[in-house]
């Protein structure tokens, strides 16, 4: 069988022994002679899991005392809701980076006043702005770190007058983070977690109970800090896969080895893209994603992009149609890929341009 190599922008390719895993637990989770799919979230064994999973997240990102996690259902779309009902009093300011970022945004301003503080649309966001003040009587200032549609990412912990918040969906687990620097973190799991189905939310615990709107339950933090994800079912079979996942991560030396391996298979793809006469990269080279690279056929040779895509599909590569808002190609270079994925498609890539050349 062919080999394949997965670029997908998300859900994610998984680590294969996460797979063999999950593919026994669904037929018997922990000696219980069932099913994870039917294993009731009251047992201890599951109790375990998830408690298993959240020590798992305060050890990989060194997570002070000062904050806890939770697990929840809805996906980070959901989250954009939660933070404004959550975290907006008075005024916020986002950082409009991308399309997630601008939705964000949106979702706020239905709950009162948000702005953006900076704008990347008028170069079809292919790239971070900088130099802009951030005003010291915000409610907070929301970024996305990693813009998986245009290629770009904040890879530093900035120092904030007012409390961060940030979308980390994508590029979570690829860095150390210093977590006090944020009241909140959050994020979907299929990208580099996990797979699609549960979010993970780093809150600073002193931060919450400042509005005063009425929050209902399932969308006030607290609830879900109080009963320690469970105040309704969790999205049981999603969490178990983050757990298997985070240990990986573990297995593999943590995060900081996690940020090596990123950091080499980007810089194989991005060399191979400005080194090779058909294609160029999207993005502004200082702001470029180690998770998403987004390139297109170089000026001239736009005529090929169609046949590139079928000459890669033929070698085993998967995922890699760019978004259609950029066009083009994004190959997503999330935890689970390998450097030999990355090499294989850096192949294809020098095969096509012997061909065209």
């Amino acid at each position: 069988m062919k080999k394949v190599h997965v670029f997908n922008a998300g859900p994610c390719l998984l680590p294969e022994t996460v797979i063999n895993n999950a593919a026994a637990a669904l037929k018997d989770f922990k000696g219980t002679g069932i099913s994870v799919l039917s294993v009731s979230h009251r047992t201890k064994e599951w109790e375990e899991t998830m408690n298993e999973c959240r020590a798992l997240w305060k050890e990989l990102l060194h997570i002070p005392d000062t904050h806890e996690v939770v697990f929840l259902g809805g996906g980070a779309s959901l989250q954009f809701l939660y933070v404004a009902m959550n975290f907006l009093e008075k005024k916020a300011a986002y950082l409009d980076t991308g399309v997630w970022a601008h939705k964000a945004l949106k979702e706020a301003q239905g709950l009162g006043e948000a702005y953006a503080i900076a704008c990347s649309k008028d170069k079809n966001y292919n790239y971070i702005p900088k130099g802009y003040d951030i005003p010291a009587d915000l409610d907070y200032l929301h970024i996305t770190t990693n813009n998986t549609i245009y290629g770009t990412e904040i890879r530093e912990d900035m120092d904030c007058p007012v409390p961060l918040i940030a979308d980390m969906s994508s590029d979570i687990m690829s860095r150390p983070v210093d977590v006090s620097k944020y009241t909140l973190i959050y994020g979907g799991a299929q990208k580099n977690v996990g797979p699609a189905g549960v979010i993970f939310a780093i809150i600073r615990k002193d931060a919450l109970g400042k509005v005063s709107r009425y929050l209902p339950t399932m969308l006030d933090y607290r609830t879900h800090i109080d009963k320690e994800s469970m105040f309704n079912t969790p999205p049981v079979f999603s969490i178990y896969i983050m757990n298997e996942t985070l240990k990986w991560i573990k297995s593999m030396g943590g995060v900081e080895a996690m940020e090596r391996i990123d950091r080499e298979k980007a810089d194989t793809l991005y060399a191979e893209i400005d080194r090779n006469s058909l294609f160029v990269g999207t993005a502004a080279k200082e702001d470029r994603s180690r998770m998403n690279v987004c390139f297109v056929m170089a000026p001239g040779y736009e005529s090929l992009q169609d046949e590139f895509l079928t000459f890669a599909k033929e070698r085993g590569m998967v995922g890699i149609k760019g978004h259609r808002s950029v066009g083009g190609f994004r190959a997503s270079l999330y935890n689970a890929c390998t450097l030999d994925d990355v090499q294989a498609l850096v192949d294809c890539m020098r095969e096509f341009e012997t061909l065209k050349k």
